[in-house]
């Protein structure tokens, strides 16, 4: 059998930079993130100059490698960033590392921190894909989320960048929402799903919502406060709108991530293939081979980081020869909608027991096998959407509760 160079194998191509400034924390939000208060602008704010003057110290440190072929600036809010620091920071990636032709640049954005003069003037610097965030186009919601933008500013958002869209100044785009909401019954999701599919947006990502420590929705829950759906209230949401947006030409390519043809989006594939990426900035984790790298989550314990980490080199072994544990490549492998190779993965990591890796999963999973929520067809094993996905989580419990059991343990079969 030919087994092709493993993606883990080679250098990266893809970058994530961290932006943690937001307007206000989110009562579901556990991201390391730094709320500046709803008036604040990094043209003017201290603490954003002073963090970008970290991240710089972040990427002047690190490894040489090929030129980018996607790049991602998350948060936190990125879009609170003027266009002049923007473009200092794609300035910096262009003489790191270059920007490969074609290269897929996404920016996240939330409706309250932008005009469209500061969106065209984005696009110009060479942002060609943004990730809106969205999360309901109910006003009642959005207050109960602690989101600061209104139903309204995110109509005129979507507005904007499809008109961007329609004349080829933007390659694409993508709106979030959040499903299973406090209280949200089957009539409101409709309504929400159906005024997401009014913007069109050629990329949808809807996360289900899940309770973080330390939330303020956590405290609520604690409380008692926290009217969650049911579990088969959640399962019919999810039901409805994998078939919506199927009926409206939408391919649900993974767990929470749905796209017109030629809309996915091709940094967050990279990780749920297992391939490398880098990360800079506050609580950003990079992943290598075998190896994560994660920052400190606080402004002042990444400060002293930086002080004492001389950047993101990667030693010849990681680069060229380790490969993620066979549980981390199943994890988010099987969040695509293709699924896993299981043959290339026996090949790639090395299968030591009898029989191949494909046959021992298969009598793991044979009461999924059966209940046709998974699917595994000559060594392809794969989720079967919309349930499949939706018990995803059951399923891989199943799956790392044998693979800790495998006696012996291969080197790199598990953590």
């Amino acid at each position: 059998m030919s087994v092709p160079l493993p993606l883990h194998r080679r250098l990266p191509r893809s970058l994530y930079l961290h932006i943690p400034f937001c307007h206000r924390r989110c009562f579901y939000c556990d991201f390391p993130v730094v709320p500046l208060g709803d008036h604040a602008s990094g043209a003017t704010s201290n603490s954003v100059a002073n963090y970008l003057a970290q991240l710089n110290l972040d990427l002047e440190a690190a490894a040489p490698g090929p030129p980018l072929s996607t790049v991602y600036i998350g948060g936190g809010t990125p879009s609170l960033l003027s266009v002049a620091q923007i473009g200092a920071l794609l300035e910096r990636l262009e003489q790191q590392w270059g920007l490969a032709p074609g290269v897929e640049i996404s920016l996240e954005i939330d409706p309250a921190s932008f005009d469209r003069p500061w969106l065209e003037a984005v696009l110009n610097l060479g942002i060609n894909r943004f990730s809106l965030g969205g999360q309901s186009f109910d006003d009642q919601v959005l207050h109960g989320l602690g989101r600061r933008h209104s139903a309204a500013q995110l109509r005129e958002a979507c507005s904007w960048l499809r008109q961007f869209q329609a004349a080829g100044q933007l390659n694409s785009w993508s709106l979030d929402l959040i499903l299973n909401l406090p209280g949200q019954t089957q009539q409101h999701w409709q309504q929400q799903l159906s005024a997401a599919l009014r913007e069109y947006p050629p990329h949808l990502s809807i996360y289900d919502l899940i309770v973080e420590p330390g939330t303020v929705f956590e405290w609520r829950q604690r409380r008692g406060e926290l009217p969650l759906p049911s579990q088969d209230a959640a399962a019919e949401h999810l039901d409805y709108t994998h078939q919506q947006l199927a009926a409206a030409g939408y391919g649900h390519y993974e767990i929470s991530n749905w796209a017109l043809p030629g809309h996915c989006s091709r940094h967050n594939r990279v990780y749920w293939s297992g391939a490398p990426w880098w990360a800079f900035g506050l609580g950003a984790t990079a992943g290598a081979g075998a190896e994560r790298l994660a920052r400190p989550r606080t402004r002042e314990a990444y400060g002293q980081w930086l002080l004492s980490y001389p950047g993101q080199q990667l030693p010849a072994g990681i680069a060229l020869g380790s490969i993620p544990p066979l549980e981390d490549l199943l994890l988010v492998g099987l969040r695509r909608r293709e699924g896993v190779d299981l043959a290339w993965l026996e090949a790639a990591v090395g299968w030591p027991l009898a029989g191949s890796l494909a046959a021992a999963i298969g009598q793991v999973l044979a009461p999924w096998l059966s209940d046709g929520l998974v699917q595994l067809n000559q060594a392809r094993l794969r989720l079967v959407p919309p349930a499949g996905f939706s018990l995803s989580n059951a399923v891989l419990r199943d799956l790392l509760a044998w693979l800790q059991g495998c006696n012996p343990a291969p080197e790199g079969l598990t953590k």
